[in-house]
């Protein structure tokens, strides 16, 4: 059943209507109407709101298994031009975007010239150790 209240502000009362249809749309309506003291201009406010349904709740699809190495995983960098070329560095995060570039970040004890001690590497640029 559909019920539609009707509620005015100004006088701070509201009226139920007794129309009800046999349809079961599964909205309630509240109409609000806030009244001007200019003649021309007047303001409608509608909230519609949907019952909860007692639907199943979806089911997850399952997760796809996580690129890349496990956070803290000793790798060794493959990249020529890198700073840190064939050094160990431990992975601290790794981005699960497949559209990323650079999705594993790896820290080292050393510093480089710019006193930085993390880089993006890409998965083909780092090997386990």
């Amino acid at each position: 059943m559909a019920f539609c209240n009707v509620a005015s502000a100004a006088s701070g009362f509201m009226v139920k209507s007794n129309i009800t249809t046999s349809e079961t749309i599964g909205l309630k309506c509240t109409v609000v109407t806030f009244p001007f003291k200019s003649a021309g201009s007047s303001r409608l406010v509608v909230k519609a709101a949907a019952e909860e349904a007692a639907a199943t709740p979806p089911v997850a699809a399952a997760k796809p298994p996580p690129i890349g190495p496990k956070k803290g995983t000793k790798v060794r960098i493959l990249r020529k031009e890198s700073y840190w070329s064939n050094t160990i560095g431990s992975v601290v995060t790794v981005d699960q975007d497949p559209n990323s570039r650079y999705p594993v970040v790896v820290r080292f004890n050393k510093v480089n010239y710019a006193n930085v001690s993390t880089s993006n590497y890409g998965l083909d640029e780092i090997e386990e150790v």
